[in-house]
């Protein structure tokens, strides 16, 4: 139903070190880019990260969520150490739920559910 979403950052240089390092586990890779913009995906970009002036709050409260497929629970945990290797926040260890919590980032994989 999605074909693509994009998020607005401010500084595209750190969140390009961030997202490459964080969606590889996933198989996402920067397919794409410019002055303005980094498309990730496998082929073609369905993840956009867009340089933007206002790009949306931090705060929890903003409900910003993005939840990206992952084939094992493997590559959630290298997404997660990944992620936080290059800044991310702790919302949480990887592990079973039965809600996302406050994650505005996060992997997830059904298998074995």
């Amino acid at each position: 139903m999605i074909d693509h979403v994009s998020i607005g950052v401010r500084d595209l240089g750190r969140a390009k070190a961030f997202y490459d390092a964080a969606l590889e586990p996933l198989g996402f890779h920067c397919v794409s880019q410019d002055d303005s913009s980094l498309g990730y995906g496998g082929e073609s970009a369905s993840f956009w990260v867009i340089a933007s002036e206002a790009p949306p709050s931090a705060n929890p409260s903003s409900g910003l969520h993005i939840c990206l497929s992952a084939t094992n629970r493997r590559s959630v945990d290298a997404f997660h150490a990944a992620a936080l290797a290059r800044g991310g926040r702790d919302n949480g260890h990887p592990g079973l739920r039965s809600d996302c919590g406050p994650n505005r980032l996060e992997a997830c994989c059904n298998a074995g559910k």
